[in-house]
């Protein structure tokens, strides 16, 4: 009796230790990430520019992602998202995102 226990016990052990692993949270269903320049841009016109601080002021149309509808406000952005041909006044596109309720540009050009 304690043989057959015993052989039971190594066998679900055994069982346990070749079973294949799961993949790691479904991985393969998952799609790529979108990349900024991939994504949906909104459409406004630049009217305050600041670039040593980083902000630039836009009144714009609805901004679908942030499920924002038309204004003027205020974005922060980090160097090199504006390009230096952008000026007060110039009609842009661009991609707006919100991390931990501050609004910034991630993308920004002239609208064709």
């Amino acid at each position: 009796m304690k043989y057959l226990v015993l052989r039971a016990l190594a066998g679900a052990t055994l069982a346990i230790l070749l079973a294949p692993a799961p993949a790691p949270a479904a991985a393969a269903d998952r799609a790529p990430a979108a990349t900024a320049a991939s994504q949906p841009m909104s459409e406004g016109t630049v009217r305050r520019l600041d670039r040593a601080a980083g902000s630039v002021t836009i009144t714009h149309g609805p901004i679908e992602n942030l499920g924002m509808g038309a204004m003027t406000m205020t974005f922060s952005f980090k160097k090199g998202v504006v390009p230096a041909a952008v000026k007060e006044g110039d009609k842009v596109r661009f991609r707006a995102e919100e991390k931990g309720g501050q609004y910034s540009v991630v993308r920004v050009e002239a609208a064709k």
